[in-house]
Formats: C-alpha cells, sequence, structure tokens
C-alpha cells in the first residue's frame, strides 16, 4: 500500500485535526498502519524523515508518526504543556513541500505529554533540540500549521537544491541543523 503524502496547496493541510478517542477501533488502528507505512516509504525514497503528522496523509486526526533512528512508532494526541525560552533558528524541511527549506526560529526544548498507541498516557520533559524542534513541526501540521508560516522574512525559502550548492552559507545563517536518522 503506497499512502500519498499531500503537498503544499492542498487545503486538507490547513485543517485543525481531531483528537483520537478510541485507540482500539480498526479505523485507528488502520490510520496508524498506514501513517508509520508512509513514513517508512518516505525515508526509503527520499533518505530524510523524521516524522509525519496523519493529516499530511489526508487523516484529520492528532496522531504522528516518528523515526528517531531506531524504526517507527506513532504518539496521538501530543501537546506542549512547557515551551523554554531559548530558542534557536535553523533551515527546517517538510514532506509536504521536499524541494523547500525554511527558515525559521524554535523553542530550544519542550514538555509534550502525549498518548501512545494504546492510549496511555506519557510525558516528555525537557526534550533536546533535535526532538524538540521535530515535535514543535508536527505539533503544528496537527494544528494546520505550516513550516513556511513561521518563515523569519521573504529570503528565508528556498529550494533544497540551492542549499545543496552552498550548504556553507546558508549553515553559516542558523544556530543548529538538522542530523539525519537515515
Amino acid at each position: 500500500m503506497t499512502c500519498e503524502v499531500l503537498l503544499l496547496g492542498n487545503p486538507l493541510l490547513r485543517e485543525t485535526s481531531s483528537p483520537v478517542s478510541d485507540f482500539r477501533s480498526q479505523e485507528t488502528i488502520g490510520q496508524i498502519v498506514m501513517l508509520k507505512q508512509a513514513l517508512d516509504e518516505f525515508r526509503k525514497e527520499n533518505g530524510f524523515g523524521r516524522g509525519i503528522s496523519a493529516p499530511q496523509i489526508g487523516i484529520l486526526k492528532r496522531i504522528v508518526a516518528l523515526n528517531l533512528g531506531q524504526g517507527s512508532f506513532v504518539i496521538a494526541n501530543p501537546r506542549i504543556v512547557d515551551r523554554s525560552r531559548a530558542t534557536f533558528t535553523m533551515w527546517d524541511d517538510c514532506m509536504s513541500f521536499p524541494h523547500l527549506l525554511i527558515r525559521l526560529e524554535r523553542s530550544l526544548s519542550v514538555d509534550v505529554v502525549y498518548e501512545d498507541e494504546r492510549g496511555i498516557e506519557h510525558e516528555w520533559k525537557g526534550v533536546d533540540q533535535a526532538r524538540s524542534e521535530l515535535l514543535q513541526h508536527e505539533i503544528d501540521h496537527l494544528d494546520g500549521i505550516l513550516a513556511i508560516d513561521h518563515a523569519l522574512d521573504a529570503k528565508s525559502i528556498i529550494y533544497r537544491s540551492e542549499y545543496e550548492r552552498n550548504r556553507e552559507y546558508y549553515d553559516h545563517l542558523v544556530d543548529y541543523s538538522i542530523e539525519p536518522t537515515i
């Protein structure tokens, strides 16, 4: 089964997602399987990608699939309950606009409450920078917010190919660079 990742401009990417309430329903179980598969397929085809939110494959549920280098897993109904005052700048990428990079600012650390695939609540406190920026990005998706909405200015949206050609220059413009998990 191939899941199509929705691209920038698709109106579903701007919708607010509904909470997951029944973790045992066949519908929810199927959506979780599809989301993990979409992440795994994208990583295999494109060589990058650490997370994908359900709206990116047309499922308006508060579910995120993550792969931090040790296989895919899902968090549901995530919410940021605290943010550090400290921030950093970075070039962010997104599966819904894979050829673009966006220079933006994120909180250095966040605390996140979420539920696992069985509906059991967990809390990540003081999430490190790499996971913090990823979780902020994916939780934004659940609220219909895209990385381009956070661009620092008009010069902060560039093609990935331009970044790759002039990486040293562009990396000098930010405080942090994403480390691939592939």
